[in-house]
């Protein structure tokens, strides 16, 4: 309700701080809602409706008089916080005014009604303020919370989704405010397959960091998740920034060393202490040891990676290719690794096909020269266990 009684305010003072002199009026009635003008630009709203008080007491007021009072007054109230009065001063102006004035009068009542707990007759007035053509973002945050007020996240959900939608086939990007609005209905009302689809849609188009984290940690729960991303998953939450516990930061690099990829780990475990997750605390010597651990297995491999290489290629099978190709990427060697795991996937009897344009997706993109190949190559995964939505999600980092 803070935010919203901000909103209130804003809109109390936005175009309503008219010169009253100027209307024709009499001095004794303009000069002080002039006076009340000024005051409500300095923010004193009881202050300004003191002086719509002393303009209201001059007798025998002419019709644009009035209006004008009750003008100012539906300003002061609202600025005061006397939203009963602004009510009846705002109902008094929506019947003498037309256009934009009157809807932005119907806006008005909609926020007043709603400070005074009226839903039904806010949501009646944000309606008719919609139909007279009002179409402010703070309305439509409005029109949301009278949505949430009757808990009616169906309607949230389709009027979200509509304007989604409408940008979409425009060319545009979504709203933001519009994708959270879909999150959040679909969320409150246990559409988890929906909500995770839209947090992809906002990490898409708005890949800040809350998003990243709130959908890594959705994704390995989404059903028919395949556990051997796990690793993929936190390569991902490493890139994007949100990998910060230390446990995490252990977990990756031991799963990095097993995977074949000690010089993954090796990185892995060097950013851990750049970020001072690891080489702190109590168990900063266990730290130590594995650091210690990813660098003599990375100078192994570094050692043995041609014969790997080499064995691979005399095999029948292609996956022992793509998986030498991953290691001399993670090595700094991206091009080297690209034509072994092209090669891996040329040879075919691929154990998990997709899996393998994945490792070659996320090889192309660390080469400068093969960066745009590596997102079609990313775009092109398909697959219902997870492997396309990891995909998707480097294409987003690579932008």
């Amino acid at each position: 309700m803070k935010n919203l009684r901000t909103l209130v305010l804003a809109l109390a003072t936005a175009g309503l701080l008219t010169t009253a002199l100027a209307q024709g009026l009499r001095p004794e009635v303009g000069k002080p809602l002039q006076q009340a003008g000024e005051l409500l630009k300095a923010g004193k709203g009881k202050e300004a409706m003191a002086k719509v008080r002393e303009a209201e007491a001059v007798p025998n007021r002419t019709p644009a008089e009035q209006l004008t009072i009750d003008r100012m007054k539906g300003a002061a109230a609202q600025r005061a916080g006397d939203n009963a009065t602004a009510v009846q001063a705002l109902e008094a102006v929506f019947n003498k005014v037309t256009g934009a004035e009157q809807a932005q009068t119907a806006e008005q009542l909609a926020f007043a009604y709603s400070q005074l707990r009226d839903w039904a007759k806010s949501q009646q007035w944000a309606s008719k303020a919609q139909q007279l053509g009002s179409n402010s973002a703070q309305l439509k945050q409005l029109v949301t919370y009278l949505q949430s007020q009757s808990g009616d996240y169906g309607a949230i959900a389709k009027d979200a989704a509509a304007a989604i939608a409408a940008a979409e086939q425009a060319g545009r990007r979504p709203e933001e405010g519009d994708l959270l609005r879909l999150a959040d209905a679909q969320q409150r009302s246990n559409q988890s397959a929906g909500y995770i689809n839209t947090l992809e849609k906002l990490l898409a188009n708005y890949p800040k960091k809350d998003y990243w984290s709130a959908y890594l940690g959705r994704l390995t729960r989404k059903p028919g998740f395949a556990q051997r991303l796990g690793l993929d998953v936190m390569r991902l939450r490493l890139a994007s920034g949100t990998l910060e516990k230390t446990d995490d930061f252990m977990e990756m690099a031991q799963l990095a060393i097993q995977a074949g990829h000690p010089a993954e780990g090796v990185d892995i475990v060097e950013k851990g202490f750049a970020a001072k997750a690891l080489g702190v605390g109590p168990e900063a010597e266990r730290h130590g040891r594995l650091k210690d651990l990813a660098i003599k297995r990375a100078a192994e491999k570094k050692a043995s990676i041609a014969a790997d290489a080499a064995a691979a290629a005399a095999a029948p099978e292609g996956d022992a290719l793509v998986e030498v190709g991953y290691s001399y990427v993670t090595m700094g060697q991206a091009e080297q690794g690209v034509k072994l795991i092209e090669q891996g996937i040329a040879k075919g009897k691929l154990k998990r096909p997709e899996d393998a344009k994945l490792r070659l997706g996320m090889a192309q993109i660390q080469s400068p020269a093969l960066k745009a190949k590596g997102l079609q190559t990313l775009r092109s995964i398909k697959g219902t266990d997870g492997v396309a939505e990891v995909g998707r999600l480097w294409t987003v980092l690579a932008r």
